[in-house]
């Protein structure tokens, strides 16, 4: 049905290598039986925390850890918080995330926190794999919906039964998010692009009224779901870094902000394989959105423009940290390319008043 291979982990980057010794011998010590890892290699999908796979002769692990030079953004990159969401999680009984081991606060390790989990064999649809892919129509229209339909499952979580309220502060969160970034951007500015600062005053003084909180993801894409090889079920999402609690039109509208259609640039269709054929539009999305979770997606415009800000933001930080030489991965060196990019997106949906 495709040719889909699984998500394969490669040689570590230079200068992104493990102190394999040091990490060996903590591993041991802190996990009865844990074995002698025998291969290490590194997820290269990801743009953000660095993600690796430990090979020992029986199991697979996943270890996640801050890029270098992320303790010049605050308030990112936290192991221990993305741990602690997790556990809670599987404390709650829910069952679409990797199943987490140990959380190490001591730097001494890795010179920064890092945490341990279980690896989910599975398919990642990586938006380089656009070109490549062979999955029929229909089938991806199902996984469009399904993915849909996995954001509206949590959305739908009890977060004060589950404790998971504890992780943010939902009232207020839309301005916090809006403060928040557009400080965040100025941190990390290195070019003039004036369409940013733009977008921070249009976001400002447009705040809308807040929804019922719950628990969001905050990066809710396809190349963060495990699909099953077979079927193309959902198994497993990753990357819960950003998540918290707050109004879930802000994940929505996040997850808008990746979602590349057909007619967008080729830049953007990189980073998501939404523009295959089949896949719903956004306004399909947000339409399915609001029938499935029973939430208004009117202005769902506000919503979507944030996540672009957003993201251009992200991108930012990154490339602000490749131009300090924090990293060699050249992967960083166009990012500035994308801050544009999306910000003159952005304006234009602000100017046509169109998702």
């Amino acid at each position: 049905m495709t040719n889909i291979r699984l998500d394969a982990a490669t040689e570590p980057r230079v200068g992104e290598e493990l102190p394999l010794e040091k990490l060996n011998d903590y591993l041991h010590a802190a996990i009865p039986g844990f074995g002698n890892i025998i291969q290490v290699g590194q997820f290269g999908g990801g743009y953000s925390n660095l993600t690796y796979l430990l090979q020992t002769t029986d199991h697979a692990y996943v270890l996640r850890r801050p890029p270098f030079g992320a303790k010049d953004i605050k308030k990112g990159h936290d192991m221990a918080r993305e741990y602690q969401i997790l556990s809670t999680l599987s404390q709650a009984g829910y069952r679409k995330i990797p199943q987490t081991i140990l959380c190490c606060a001591d730097e001494s390790i890795l010179g920064c926190p890092f945490y341990l989990m279980e690896k989910v064999e599975g398919l990642i649809l990586r938006g380089k794999m656009g070109h490549k892919l062979a999955i029929p129509a229909e089938k991806m229209r199902q996984l469009s919906y399904s993915l849909i339909d996995a954001l509206v499952e949590l959305h739908q979580i009890d977060i004060v039964e589950t404790g998971l309220i504890q992780i943010g502060k939902p009232e207020g969160y839309i301005q916090r998010q809006v403060e928040g970034w557009s400080k965040r951007y100025e941190a990390a500015q290195t070019d003039e692009i004036p369409q940013m600062l733009e977008l921070a005053s249009w976001l400002r003084r447009h705040l809308p009224p807040e929804s019922r909180p719950s628990l969001i993801h905050n990066d809710f894409k396809y190349d963060n779901a495990i699909l099953h090889p077979d079927t193309l079920e959902i198994i497993a999402l990753l990357d819960w870094e950003m998540s918290t609690v707050g109004d879930p039109l802000m994940d929505l509208g996040t997850c808008l902000s990746y979602w590349c259609e057909a007619n967008d640039a080729d830049f953007e269709k990189t980073f998501n394989v939404s523009w295959l054929p089949g896949n719903l539009t956004r306004q399909e999305i947000a339409a399915y959105y609001q029938e499935k979770s029973g939430r208004d997606t009117s202005n769902i415009l506000y919503f979507y423009v944030f996540g672009l800000f957003k993201n251009a933001v992200i991108m930012q930080q990154i490339y602000s940290r490749y131009k300090k030489g924090y990293t060699k991965d050249e992967r960083f060196a166009l990012l500035i390319f994308g801050v544009q990019e999306l910000a003159k997106k952005a304006i234009v949906a602000v100017e046509k008043e169109k998702i």
